[in-house]
């Protein structure tokens, strides 16, 4: 089974980040599990959401405690909440920004994880140019298709399509491929 853990903020879409990646699985054909964690709902407030995907059924149904995958659509969180608790030491994080590792102060806290483990996006800046709103979670998704054989960018794509009414998808679209483009030439 492969879990991932999405935190960000309340606007950022990520209980609809969640519910994309496990509806992307599902088009594979995998079983998945979408689970969206609230504290207090309101704009701006820390969300976490869990994606469980595997080839058999889930029967899992309490939060992930130990990601593969960390999807950080907000890197104020670094400060506020330990948000890479129970990454495993082969995991992976996303980070939803233009500055290092170093810049965001969690240098010390990821060396342990392998070389290519860790990779930063501008995804607001690319949901700024292609959905003219910061929101960075289908740009994230565009990436995670280039960070790890999971899930295709195209299954990703036939999520965004059955969530989104047409023009909205097809801008979505396009920044999650400008996303996954991006990981791919780096």
């Amino acid at each position: 089974m492969f879990q991932i853990r999405i935190h960000g903020r309340g606007g950022q879409g990520v209980v609809s980040a969640a519910e994309l990646l496990s509806i992307a699985a599902f088009a594979e054909g995998k079983h998945s599990q979408a689970v969206p964690s609230f504290g207090s709902e309101r704009m701006g407030a820390p969300v976490v959401a869990y994606v469980r995907m595997d080839d058999k059924e889930i029967e899992l149904r309490e939060p992930v405690l130990d990601p593969d995958l960390l999807i950080v659509q907000d890197p104020t969180l670094f400060n506020a909440i330990d948000v890479l608790s129970g990454l495993k030491s082969d995991g992976y994080l996303l980070i939803n920004s233009t500055r290092s590792p170093d810049e965001l102060g969690i240098s010390e806290a990821v060396q342990r994880l392998p070389d290519g483990h860790v990779l930063t996006v501008p995804a607001t800046e690319l949901a700024m140019r292609h959905l003219n709103r910061s929101t960075p979670n289908t740009v994230l998704l565009g990436a995670l298709t280039a960070v790890r054989d999971l899930i295709a960018l195209e299954s990703v794509f036939t999520a965004i399509r059955q969530k989104f009414p047409n023009k909205v998808a097809e801008m979505n679209i396009a920044a999650a491929q400008a996303a996954h483009d991006s990981i791919k030439a780096a």
